[in-house]
């Protein structure tokens, strides 16, 4: 690999020394897992036809009825499927539907609606199952599980115990040194419903016990045969509402608190289930994840809704060829949608070309502690979003964490979204969303260790405090133990050659302008190279290049502050470091996630307003009270701030 700094800087020992103060507390939590591997991206064709290789085509609900499609097709309702069916295709007649927010209304024609409800009376006839789980058990590879109108709370999963006892003997005696101890694909399949309510589990597992956790995680080392793979599960109504799975209290409806009484930690589980597709359903108030793809090669997921999870709308990780499209996802405690630990296909890659390996496409993103997030949320791409109303809109990041292969992150692209208004306040005593992670109020995008990133072609406007933020993560607390550039010789493998360019800042479409606190900033971490911004466009409509006094970057509709290289030169633009910034961040990674006195946790007004500039105040005062208390040595501080001042330094001798 290229870039990576070492060398023998004074400071490099103090910065190494700060880093746990450093932490992004919220992007460093992640859940726990047994350690993840990649699948093999080639299609397995041992079985026909062939599962995997490429995101799989949905096959039309229509088709659940010819005896000529491959593998059988089951069907689950409830005892009022057929009149749930009838009544929501009536209402969209009616009155039309909006599969997102964003989207205008669209009504269904006479005869669709005909067409469809004499498909749901034909598939009452045939419904042999009142669980989705049951079906899933009988299901084989090819299968089609289509699920009528209806709330599912799958009664019989849930009495299932978790942690059970009889199940101790499927964990293994290792300790993988990665907060999964003893997690394995077998205990995953002999006790399918200790953490999730539905668990398709599509392979056997290998024989023996799995091996110790491998350095390479390209290839599932214990990996058995399909028996479920190339699934398809559908919902049979007009809209993704009309099919419900509620892990938690279903009195609480579409609304939270997030994880209201939640009965198991996964709603849908899809383990090692290459070719799976996911279609027009609604899962809500899962304790941690609504729904969660593993070591998948091959799925899609597609005009799905996720309601108010504690902390992960859909989570796909370790998994390859996957599209996320056409998706609504709200309230949920860490982030919307999160595909985490991705495979290396970006720099890094050693299968040839460069690829994307996962997209999220045309989804709407809003009301939660994050939209999205991706703790090595490798060469993912996200675009045609609508990323609003959330704390922050957009985090990546490179923090080690259990299980969590693909160190450092890089090459995500992030193009043509609209990230906006991520003001939301999740830490307020009364949020109905509880967060799980900190992360900075009013924010749009965040790159917090990340490599060659893309950020490009989005309008970004009206997020309070900033609009895009890079920073690099020392080593020291993001990469895995036993990693080589783990050494007091190596500051950073992150964040080098990212770029950011034809972005729309602080200007709603129409024209309305919609300031940032802050357009972009950057830490300016010593040693890092090859980032820029260029050719964005201000709030004033010119290019967003503005090389004038730096001192001015806190300005709101600023766009790119004097520090900022717009030229691409790897060897040039290189990080100077910082000493006035640093002191706060080490205090608010000390504080208590939502603690008022961190800047972080706190609203900082809409820019231009008299509350930004009581907010400016305060948080000047409190950068002075901090500063007066450290012990700052210039060479072992480095700029990790914006509006208000965020500070981590070396010399930090705690709290004031």
């Amino acid at each position: 690999m290229r870039r990576r700094a070492n060398g023998n800087l004074g400071w490099l020992a103090a910065a190494t020394a700060v880093a746990c103060l450093l932490a992004f507390p919220a992007l460093a939590a992640a859940h726990v897992e047994r350690p993840a591997y990649w699948p093999d991206p080639a299609p397995d064709c041992s079985i026909h036809p062939c599962a995997g290789g490429k995101v799989p085509h949905a096959r039309p609900l229509s088709s659940a009825l010819r005896e000529s499609a491959p593998g059988r097709t089951l069907v689950v309702c409830k005892r009022n499927s057929l009149m749930r069916a009838r009544r929501a295709i009536s209402a969209v007649e009616r009155k039309g539907y909006a599969l997102r927010p964003t989207q205008k209304r669209v009504r269904m024609s006479a005869r669709q609606g005909h067409r469809l409800l004499r498909l749901n009376r034909r598939l009452f006839e045939l419904c042999r199952y009142r669980s989705i789980q049951k079906a899933v058990f009988a299901a084989r590879n090819h299968d089609f599980i289509v699920v009528m109108p209806g709330l599912y709370t799958e009664r019989r999963s849930r009495r299932q115990p978790t942690d059970d006892p009889a199940c101790r003997k499927y964990l293994t005696d290792t300790d993988f040194g990665e907060g999964a101890v003893g997690l394995s694909y077998r205990y995953q399949w002999h006790c399918p419903n200790d953490q999730a309510l539905i668990n398709v589990l599509g392979r056997r597992p290998a024989k023996g016990a799995p091996p110790p956790p491998q350095p390479d995680r390209h290839g599932i080392p214990d990996l058995g045969p399909c028996v479920r793979c190339d699934l398809q599960i559908e919902g049979s109504g007009p809209r993704p509402e009309d099919t419900v799975v509620d892990s938690g209290d279903p009195k609480a409806g579409f609304g939270g608190p997030s994880g209201v009484g939640s009965a198991k930690d996964v709603g849908l589980k899809v383990d090692r289930a290459d070719g799976f597709v996911l279609r027009n359903m609604t899962f809500r108030h899962a304790a941690e994840h609504a729904v969660y793809i593993l070591e998948t090669d091959g799925y899609l997921m597609d005009r799905d809704k996720y309601f108010y999870a504690g902390e992960y709308g859909a989570l796909m990780f370790a998994s390859d060829h996957g599209l996320t499209k056409n998706c609504e996802s709200v309230g949920n405690g860490d982030s919307a949608v999160y595909p985490g630990g991705a495979p290396d296909t970006g720099e890094q890659t050693i299968e040839g070309p460069e690829r994307l390996n996962q997209e999220i496409r045309r989804c709407d993103l809003h009301h939660n502690n994050l939209g999205y997030s991706g703790t090595m949320g490798n060469a993912t791409h996200v675009d045609h979003n609508n990323i609003y109303d959330n704390t922050t809109g957009i985090a990546t990041d490179s923090f080690f964490a259990g299980g969590h292969p693909g160190f450092p992150q890089d090459s995500a692209v992030f193009d043509h979204n609209r990230i906006y208004s991520n003001n939301f306040d999740d830490y307020a005593p009364d949020s109905d969303v509880k967060s799980r992670v900190g992360v900075p109020l009013g924010t749009g995008i965040i790159i917090a260790g990340g490599n060659a990133d893309i950020v490009a072609h989005n309008r970004i406007y009206d997020n309070w405090r900033r609009g895009a933020m890079l920073l690099a993560v020392p080593d020291v607390l993001s990469c895995p133990p036993g990693t080589q550039t783990c050494t007091s010789q190596n500051a950073a493998s992150t964040s080098f050659d990212n770029h950011f360019y034809g972005n729309v800042l602080g200007r709603a479409p129409g024209g309305k302008v919609e300031l940032n606190g802050v357009d972009f900033w950057w830490d300016q971490f010593p040693s890092n190279t090859g980032n820029c911004w260029h050719d964005n466009i201000g709030p004033d409509g010119t290019n967003a290049s503005w090389t004038g006094d730096p001192e001015r970057f806190a300005q709101p509709g600023l766009s790119v502050p004097g520090f900022l290289p717009e030229l691409c030169r790897a060897q040039t633009n290189v990080g100077t470091g910082n000493p006035v910034k640093e002191a706060v961040l080490a205090y608010c990674a000390e504080a208590a996630i939502g603690d008022p006195t961190c800047e972080w946790y706190t609203n900082p007004g809409k820019p231009g307003s008299s509350a930004a500039a009581a907010y400016q105040r305060r948080t000047e005062r409190l950068a002075k009270r901090i500063l007066a208390t450290a012990q700052l040595a210039a060479p072992q501080c480095s700029l990790l701030g914006g509006l208000g001042g965020t500070i981590s330094c070396a010399g930090y001798g705690g709290r004031p």
